[in-house]
């Protein structure tokens, strides 16, 4: 990474870390906005980050992980106080206990990060401010510059990679963890477009119909927050049926809801899904991370192939968005 310059001011209690990008502006903004991407720099090599939440608004939280070489791990939030693309967001980045709730025992700092073009490429200027000089006292004790000097360093290889990874890649499942996957794929469609097409019944009668030769007969759309839905599907050959029913736990339109799902007729638990919607340059990041409630069925869950025919229904979206 060109890093320019890494300076902490005792006076103005501020870190700040300039670095440039022979890469396009939005190449490099992209690169935080997918967390995909953002995980792989986001915590020192030794300590890399998972994200298992990233909800890239004004308002929004994300929550990650990062796990260092003896399996020891380390907890982290940021709370989105601004997002203004491709030019600028703010955060509060704290630590976090196991269940994910602040931890007040360790400082919490306000990151404020910059983005701007330059002749070659881009530029990225990143300021912590901190609440007092013990605290930034105690982070640089802690190795914080280092680290962010080696967290940092890896952004290069991302954001070069950009440009291929933009053209289009199918949708793609993650392990998260024991209970926990993320699906994601970048449609070309703006947001707006993207969640309407799941919230409107006619549209989703259009598109969600993974492989080709079924229909769906019933497509019951939960509107507000305790709200249930009910989705069949139907082959055209009439040899088979099945569907799926839940609750929505959470709405913020465009960008975010959390619904529980579970296949009708089936004993047992089901998954709790969260839907994020992010806007890119190239189009909208669709994310869901999916908790299940073992390992077990989540294995169980992705040998169906369930991804294949997710990519079908979304390459039917993008289709009916050109169109």
């Amino acid at each position: 990474m060109p890093l320019t310059s890494l300076v902490s001011d005792a006076a103005t209690l501020t870190t700040t870390i300039v670095a440039e990008f022979p890469v396009p502006l939005h190449r490099l903004w992209d690169a935080y906005a997918d967390p995909r991407r953002l995980e792989r720099f986001w915590g020192p090599p030794t300590w890399p980050a998972r994200f298992t939440r990233h909800d890239f608004h004004p308002g929004g939280r994300s929550e990650y992980t990062m796990t260092g070489p003896d399996g020891e791990r380390s907890r982290g939030y940021w709370e989105f106080l601004t997002v203004e693309a491709p030019h600028s967001f703010s955060v509060i980045d704290g630590f976090a206990h196991e269940d994910g709730s602040p931890n007040r025992d360790l400082p919490g700092m306000r990151m404020v990060f910059s983005f701007e073009a330059t002749e070659g490429g881009s530029r990225l200027t990143t300021t912590t401010h901190f609440n007092s000089i013990e605290e930034l006292e105690q982070l640089t004790e802690m190795g914080m510059e280092e680290g962010t000097r080696q967290a940092m360093s890896q952004i290069d290889a991302v954001v070069a990679e950009l440009a291929e990874y933009a053209a289009g890649i199918a949708t793609a499942a993650e392990i998260l963890s024991d209970t926990q996957v993320r699906v994601a794929r970048v449609l070309r469609a703006p947001v707006d477009l993207v969640w309407r097409a799941h919230h409107d019944r006619a549209m989703l009668q259009r598109w969600l119909l993974g492989p080709d030769g079924w229909t769906m007969p019933v497509c019951e759309v939960a509107e507000r927050v305790g709200d249930g839905y009910r989705y069949e599907w139907a082959q055209v050959d009439g040899t088979g049926r099945f569907g799926f029913e839940g609750e929505l736990l959470e709405s913020e339109e465009p960008v975010r809801a959390v619904t529980t799902e579970r296949m009708i007729g089936v004993e047992g638990p089901g998954t709790v899904n969260e839907l994020t919607l992010t806007p890119l340059d190239d189009g909208t990041l669709l994310s869901i991370v999916i908790t299940y409630p073992d390992a077990g069925f989540r294995d169980m869950v992705l040998a169906t192939g369930m991804t294949d025919g997710m990519e079908t229904s979304y390459a039917r979206l993008e289709a009916i968005a050109a169109a």
